[in-house]
């Protein structure tokens, strides 16, 4: 999407809005002892509340309202009857639309007391994240965001997951670029242009480089790594960046 009113600014801004209440509500829930459903249908209940519509469930019907993913679980878990134990990895993955614009944010958080390196993979991911956006501006490219995500993991030490991207957003949930790399690539790179909506996701591995898909068709799986993501949608304006859902 290109923003090019008033309107637009204030829609995504209103969508944003929800999602970032809505994700920080859920982690503020991330309990030891709390179902992911129950986590879930929480934000079922504060989607409706806002007049707003989970994304993944009306476009893909995605069976969930919110993706949450747990520790070998990377993206797109399904919410259920998995507990949160004290040490886990939690992903929550908010996504929704309201009057017709979308908006799409999600963070990894350590529930209490873990092993250092699932620490160290949220911190950095939220680093690398902040990296890119230094560079989110009219003429860069999304090649450039993807340098400086992969650049941020080696100097810690770590990698980035590279078959999962970031990608356009605006009038609906997955638009134009197709891909917003985690690391330098100039297939399909794209030169960011004044008003452009996009959803910038570093994934950041301690280890391996590449998720599978789970049997279950939709949930994205790890072998043996940590893995954690830090996503926020983006308005780029020659002003700087307006992050929707910060």
């Amino acid at each position: 999407m290109i923003v090019k009113t008033k309107e637009d600014i204030e829609g995504l801004k209103a969508i944003g809005k929800i999602c970032g209440a809505i994700r920080d509500e859920l982690i503020s829930k991330a309990l030891p002892g709390v179902t992911t459903i129950e986590l879930d249908d929480l934000a079922g209940t504060l989607f409706e509340e806002a007049g707003a519509q989970s994304a993944p469930k009306g476009v893909y019907d995605f069976p969930g309202f919110t993706c949450i993913s747990i520790n070998e679980e990377v993206a797109h878990g399904i919410p259920g009857n998995r507990v949160i134990q004290e040490g886990d990895l939690v992903n929550i993955d908010v996504s929704g639309s309201k009057d017709g614009y979308f908006a799409d944010t999600g963070i990894s958080v350590l529930i209490g007391e873990g092993h250092p390196d699932q620490q160290k993979v949220c911190d950095v991911a939220q680093e690398a994240f902040e990296a890119g956006l230094a560079l989110v501006k009219p003429s860069s490219h999304t090649s450039a965001l993807g340098k400086a995500v992969h650049d941020t993991a080696r100097k810690n030490g770590l990698t980035v997951i590279k078959n999962l991207t970031g990608h356009g957003i605006g009038r609906s949930i997955h638009e134009k670029p197709d891909h917003i790399f985690n690391y330098y690539s100039k297939w399909d790179d794209v030169k960011l242009k004044e008003g452009m909506v996009i959803a910038f996701e570093p994934f950041i591995s301690n280890n391996e480089q590449e998720v599978d898909q789970s049997d279950d068709g939709w949930t994205l799986i790890t072998e043996d790594s940590f893995v954690a993501q830090y996503e926020h949608t983006i308005i780029v304006t020659e002003d700087g960046p307006i992050v929707v859902t910060r």
